[in-house]
């Protein structure tokens, strides 16, 4: 009884945590401007299945493609297991679905263990390549300090968690065979294929009448360490970059099926452009909203971004794709889009926290130019490479447009080479510096 109440407090805890932080997590997005994605929806149901779920655009990349699989669908799958350590918990039994699925419930379980075994085999790949190999896109400046952490700790909790599986699993099946095990039962196994097997391997020092209470112990260890291990991953999801795990659904749902090379344009410049184009409008007229506050032009801080643009940041997996891709950051450019998509991020969860102790009208005095320096985004070249690469769909250059929107706009602040064009583009309706008459000379020449 009294284990069953720890397990319930704990689970209580645990989700309850979580919820309040999935909150904070939503109430930060929604802080961003709106923007309507809520049409085709056949079109988006079949972007998240083959991008999220199928992981589609990993498998540009085979190698990590096939390691980030093994622990994909490990991951997932072995939530079967944990459905039933919850019952188990909650009810005081143990193995509480064996003898309802008999031979079935030998397979998944056998089935969970091999892909236990492949994740446990991709988190020594990947921590290898990381703080072994040093694969460039992974040892960035960007990363220098807590992401490297993060990435680091992540990897050994999913090997606590396997081995605590393995522990659990292990034990329990030499303590069936001796008798010893929580469920009633004749001698017998539960033939989990590489638990068993281990088990053959260890039999011989129990076959004798060695004592069992140090199984006991190891499976009652491997059990509790499993659904602690769960909890704290559960936990620390919003804090880390390997949110992307719950976050990656929603963010291709929702992604941009508009062309990549189409652009956005401003409702606020494209209203005024068409007042100036309608023979019929009032200049004059009051607008519908007096009292609404003008839109700014661009986007200074993450509330002028949009609600998409703050769930593509929660949603970076800090792969890097994106940086090792970006042409300009490949011939030397201080731009990097990962760097952006963590900077946006980093100042969200700043602002969201600001908002929660100060108050919504509270200023800190900082910006996203506080994170973002103005040669970052304009040494992006607007190829969409990084928008392409993305695992998940997150478009970083959506955020450099806005962006450089605000810094033209409302700063009148730019390169003195684009000051050039644009002044010719205002003069002569052309990046050059000839007048309209003289444009098709060339044409005339001999």
């Amino acid at each position: 009884m009294i284990q069953i109440i720890v397990f319930a407090l704990i689970s209580i805890v645990g989700f309850g945590v979580f919820g309040y932080n999935i909150w904070k997590v939503r109430s930060n997005i929604l802080l961003g401007r709106d923007i309507d994605r809520k049409g085709n929806s056949s079109e988006r149901w079949k972007t998240m299945f083959l991008v999220a779920f199928g992981q589609q655009k990993m498998f540009s990349r085979p190698i990590p493609a096939l390691l980030h699989l093994a622990l994909y669908v490990a991951f997932v799958i072995t939530q079967i297991e944990l459905i039933e350590i919850i019952v188990d918990g909650l009810t005081g039994n143990h193995r509480v679905f064996y003898f309802a699925l008999g031979g079935f419930y030998t397979f998944m379980i056998s089935f969970i263990e091999v892909l236990s075994l492949l994740a446990l085999i991709a988190t020594f790949a990947f921590l290898a390549r990381r703080n072994l190999l040093k694969l460039p896109r992974l040892n960035m400046k960007e990363l220098v300090g807590w992401p490297t952490k993060d990435a680091n700790l992540i990897l050994i909790m999913e090997i606590v968690l396997v081995t605590c599986i393995f522990t659990m699993n292990t034990t329990d099946e030499i303590l069936y065979r001796i008798g010893g095990s929580h469920v009633d039962h004749a001698n017998g196994s539960f033939g989990f294929l590489i638990s068993n097997c281990i088990a053959d391997m260890l039999m011989p020092l129990f076959a004798q009448g060695y004592p069992t209470s140090t199984l006991e112990v190891l499976e009652r260890i491997g059990w509790w360490g499993h659904i602690a291990m769960v909890f704290a991953f559960l936990n620390y999801l919003p804090y880390s970059k390997h949110f992307h795990i719950v976050l990656a659904f929603p963010n291709t749902y929702f992604s941009n099926l508009e062309k990549k090379g189409r652009f956005t344009n401003m409702e606020s410049v494209t209203n005024e452009v068409k007042l100036m184009m309608d023979p019929n409008a009032d200049p004059y007229a009051a607008p519908a909203d007096s009292n609404a506050a003008p839109q700014r032009f661009g986007a200074k801080d993450v509330q002028d971004l949009t609600w998409k643009n703050l769930l593509d940041a929660y949603t970076c997996t800090e792969c890097g794709r994106c940086t090792s891709s970006c042409p300009a950051n490949q011939t030397g450019k201080l731009l990097s889009p990962r760097k952006i998509m963590m900077d946006t991020r980093d100042r969200l969860v700043e602002v969201g926290e600001n908002i929660r102790q100060h108050g919504k009208d509270y200023d800190d005095g900082k910006s996203l130019f506080s994170y973002i320096s103005e040669e970052e985004i304009w040494a992006c070249t607007s190829c969409n490479a990084c928008v392409d690469e993305c695992p998940v769909n997150i478009d970083p250059l959506s955020i450099i447009i806005d962006l450089r929107r605000y810094l033209v706009m409302e700063e009148s602040k730019m390169p003195t080479e684009l000051t050039g064009m644009l002044t010719n583009i205002e003069n002569n309706g052309a990046p050059w510096q000839f007048s309209p008459s003289d444009r098709l000379n060339w044409a005339k020449e001999d």
